[in-house]
């Protein structure tokens, strides 16, 4: 078999392609039951620019500095829309709204200029079973030239009944009182409305809380991809150039909270976390090497 590969002129719209995960959530009789495989394909765009007045945007949403390289975590708003493309096709294994982020794996080679054509690469691939669901993996990587500038994993989690579900749950670890942070950070609604449009994320758990109560979350959440941004504000300007950059996100931030930041240099690099300023639970810990 032969990956089925898309070569694309320009980048989807993303509006579109939550119209298109929106109607996939509908049961259609006629259509067959969807794949339990993922499908062989992969989306690739080359000579893609980045736009200074969306990168502009994505550094007021994220309080990361506006320069003439790319933030770390940028890139991922450029893969997105080609990751989105992929799961929201009929014969992907699950339905791509309201599935959750759960970690995040990025790669960069060297600092990458706002200047150069940059060429994408994205495939979905290691569908498995978790007691919450099912997890995917999205590849996304980006040449200069014949050179692989930024790499990225992206797991995605889609909440439902598997073969692990009903084991024993693991013990809830008691609530503790978190240690006195480096800063607190605030973070609201209209934050992460910005943050949308720079991203083109309008997942509806992170848009209001009544689009977000319908997949069962209380409150509006933020992007885990926002956290995993803003929390390289604490240490900007001392991200190496060659860096590998893992995220874990714990329990989503709910609209509006504050939440304790952390940030710990240690040998080779940091151990970053946002936690929860009262009961101490990680809403995101991070290794930068």
């Amino acid at each position: 078999m032969m990956t089925q590969t898309i070569s694309l002129h320009e980048p989807p719209k993303t509006g579109n392609l939550y119209l298109k995960a929106a109607l996939g959530a509908v049961p259609l009789p006629l259509v067959s039951a969807r794949k339990s495989q993922i499908p062989d394909r992969a989306i690739e765009l080359n000579g893609l620019k980045v736009d200074a007045d969306n990168l502009a945007a994505y550094c007021h949403a994220t309080g990361l500095r506006f320069g003439d390289s790319l933030p770390l975590t940028y890139p991922f708003v450029l893969t997105f829309p080609l990751v989105m493309q992929l799961v929201v096709a009929r014969d992907f294994p699950f339905v791509a709204v309201g599935a959750v982020h759960a970690e995040n794996v990025i790669e960069r080679t060297r600092e990458i200029s706002i200047s150069e054509p940059l060429d994408f690469k994205a495939h979905v691939e290691n569908l498995r079973e978790h007691p919450k669901g099912l997890l995917v993996d999205a590849i996304s990587e980006i040449n200069v030239g014949r050179e692989l500038v930024w790499r990225q994993v992206t797991t995605f989690l889609h909440q439902q009944k598997t073969s692990l579900s009903g084991g024993p749950k693991p013990e809830a670890k008691p609530d503790e009182v978190p240690p006195p942070p480096l800063r607190t950070l605030k973070v609201g609604q209209a934050q992460i409305h910005r943050y949308a449009a720079a991203s083109g994320d309008r997942n509806p758990i992170h848009m209001s809380a009544l689009s977000a109560k319908a997949f069962g979350f209380p409150r509006s959440i933020a992007h885990g991809m926002w956290s995993a941004a803003t929390i390289l504000g604490v240490i900007e300007g001392r991200v190496p150039a060659r860096t590998t950059y893992s995220v874990k996100f714990g329990k989503p931030i709910l609209l509006p909270s504050t939440v304790n930041v952390y940030a710990d240099q240690v040998q080779g690099g940091w151990d970053l976390a946002l936690k929860n300023p009262k009961k101490g639970y990680p809403h995101l810990t991070a290794t930068l090497r």
